[in-house]
């Protein structure tokens, strides 16, 4: 970016020549301005009527997008920015990173045999490696993950990426399920932005890794890469949709956090995701 105090000096040119140096200046001017348009002082946007698209699921709970480029962040329900909830399934980004960092896995393709234990999700019931963990929201493969990793090096790493809290109470494989690891919508835009500019404290290879294995839409247009999670608080259950989306040389961070006291909503699942679709949508992000 141009800073507002750069000068340009421009060489002595003869008149026959002043055209083209007129149209050199009117360019760097375009150039700075165009850079510098949106680069003011930060910027919120209140979009009370996205109320609508939680209604139609039957839930409750707040979307945020930070658009780094305006540094504008886009809110509904802004009041609980900054509120903790249970990471669930998010914490899979990191929980990814630790166990390639740590060695636990070697690459995307490493497998945990299956423990023949039947569980309600049948995409769960077989072997995994990290490319489909990730992808079906494995439970069991995490919490082996985890338990392989150990809890000393577990909080070690959880402090260096300043995750969330970075509370392991509650047991080496459920900290981040019904323990104390708690993570707001603000904390999990910060961790995603950090992600995506190579700034955590992991190798590049873990990072590269984790954001290919991120991957959930792949369009000519744009790229997103994102997460769900499932829990419970206070009686309700907790939804998260967390990710970016990439598109020609831009990048928008969200974080979509719903709530319901109906442990029968059928919608629940699907609303995580369905709503961020529709307020991308009509944010005009991927409706190219």
């Amino acid at each position: 970016m141009l800073k507002t105090d750069t000068f340009v000096k421009l060489q002595p040119v003869s008149i026959n020549n002043m055209t083209t140096t007129k149209q050199t200046i009117l360019l760097l001017i375009i150039a700075v301005f165009g850079l510098s348009a949106c680069k003011q002082k930060q910027t919120t946007e209140i979009r009370a009527d996205f109320k609508k698209y939680y209604d139609k699921f039957n839930v409750e709970g707040s979307f945020v997008l930070y658009d780094p480029q305006c540094d504008k962040y886009i809110f509904y329900n802004q009041d609980q920015f900054n509120q903790p909830f249970s990471p669930a399934s998010t914490f899979k980004i990191c929980n990814s990173l630790i166990g390639l960092e740590t060695g636990i896995i070697k690459d995307e393709n490493f497998v945990i045999p299956w423990d023949s234990v039947p569980r309600n999700n049948p995409n769960w019931n077989s072997d995994h490696d990290l490319k489909t963990a990730f992808k079906n929201s494995t439970v069991w493969y995490y919490q082996e993950l985890a338990r392989r990793v150990g809890g000393q090096q577990m909080k070690y790493w959880l402090d260096k990426a300043n995750y969330g809290n970075a509370d392991t109470s509650g047991g080496i494989d459920q900290f981040w399920l019904t323990g104390g690891l708690r993570i707001s919508p603000k904390q999990q835009i910060d961790f995603l932005k950090r992600l995506h500019d190579n700034q955590l404290p992991f190798s590049q290879r873990s990072v590269d890794i984790v954001k290919n294995i991120m991957i959930a839409k792949d369009t000519l247009d744009y790229v997103i890469r994102a997460k769900t999670g499932w829990g419970g608080d206070d009686k309700k259950d907790i939804g998260w949709y967390v990710g970016y989306l990439e598109s020609k040389n831009k990048v928008y961070y969200f974080a979509n956090c719903i709530q319901s006291s109906d442990f029968n909503n059928k919608d629940f699942a699907n609303a995580r995701i369905d709503i961020v679709y529709i307020i991308l949508d009509d944010l005009k992000l991927t409706n190219n």
